[in-house]
Parts: structure tokens; C-alpha cells; sequence
């Protein structure tokens, strides 16, 4: 479970501290958060655990579970790997009849958007410390949407935190004692 309290920690300094999501702090706040440890070792059986994840958060009450992180820190270290896997997690997505109700935001330690440098610090903010699928329901996206003004800015507005802290500072704000 030491993947978990990692990503905890992630959550709680960066994605919350530095109000890199204005929307997980009151899912983290209130436990509305499944936190899961995948054992799975390869593609298939990490396949097969999104698949019943996805299931479990679509039969589940939002006011109870609102979201779900599946890590997996034994299967899908190569990011190329990993982008390759989000394919057969939209695939899962759709063969569950779960499109437009349910989807998967990825994020992951080696994190590099399309056309960007591999230090270039805007990828931090979908650098977890482990490979993870984050699982997350049409309505309260759009729900959060609608609730924060101009939330096209967020993007932008984190891309100029980050440089603002640059490496250095994220590095500080990830390595220092809990």
C-alpha cells in the first residue's frame, strides 16, 4: 500500500496544494475517493482490474464514491507503453456501455504531452509517482465545470504555477517528509 499513501501525499502537496485541480480537494476532503492498489503485473490483468473498477464505480453512490484512482506501479512504467494501454482503457470504457457516463484521465511519473520536451515543466501536472488510471463520471465533470468560472484557464493557469516553481521547487515540494 505504499503506492497509495505516495499518491496520497501527490494528491494532498501538488494536485490540492498548489490547487492544481480547484475540484479534488473536496472529493479528497469528504472520502469520496477509492483509493486502489492494482497487484496486476501485466496489460491483461491490469485490463481486467480497470474493467471491474469500472464497474464498481458505475453501480456505485457518488455521494459515497465519487471518483476512482487505480494505481499500478508493477505493470506500465514505459510511458509509451502506458499511452499505448489508454486505447484498451477507452476501448473498456465503451464495451461496458459506460461512454458519456464514465472516463479515464491518465497520469503517470514520465508524463510528456504531445509536442513538448520530456523536462519541459507543464508535464508535471499529470506526473503521479506511479502509473495510474484515474477514473472519473461525465456528470461531475460537467457539474465542476459549471461550478468553477472560466474553467478553459485552469490549463493555463497551472502551466504558469508550475513554472513559477519550476523543477527545483517541485522537486522540494515532492522529496521533503511527510
Amino acid at each position: 500500500m505504499e503506492a497509495i499513501a505516495e499518491t496520497r501525499r501527490w494528491l494532498e502537496r501538488a494536485v490540492i496544494g498548489l490547487n492544481l485541480c480547484p475540484f479534488a480537494k473536496a472529493v479528497h476532503v469528504n472520502e469520496r475517493i477509492r483509493w486502489v492498489e492494482s497487484p496486476a503485473r501485466d496489460e491483461q490483468a491490469l485490463l481486467e482490474h480497470l474493467l471491474a473498477e469500472l464497474r464498481l464505480l458505475a453501480a456505485a453512490d457518488p455521494a459515497q464514491t465519487e471518483t476512482t484512482l487505480l494505481i499500478h506501479p508493477h505493470v506500465l512504467n514505459d510511458f509509451l507503453d502506458y499511452n499505448d494501454f489508454l486505447d484498451a482503457a477507452d476501448a473498456a470504457v465503451e464495451a461496458l456501455g459506460l461512454a458519456g457516463v464514465l472516463q479515464v484521465a491518465s497520469f503517470h511519473p514520465q508524463y510528456r504531452f504531445e509536442g513538448t520536451d520530456p523536462d519541459d515543466v507543464g508535464n508535471l501536472t499529470n506526473r503521479s509517482p506511479h502509473p495510474m488510471l484515474h477514473l472519473l463520471r461525465e456528470e461531475s465533470i460537467a457539474g465542476a465545470v459549471a461550478a468553477f468560472p472560466d474553467a478553459a484557464a485552469i490549463y493555463q493557469r497551472n502551466i504558469d504555477t508550475l513554472r513559477r516553481l519550476g523543477a527545483g521547487g517541485w522537486h522540494r515540494l515532492m522529496s521533503t517528509a511527510p
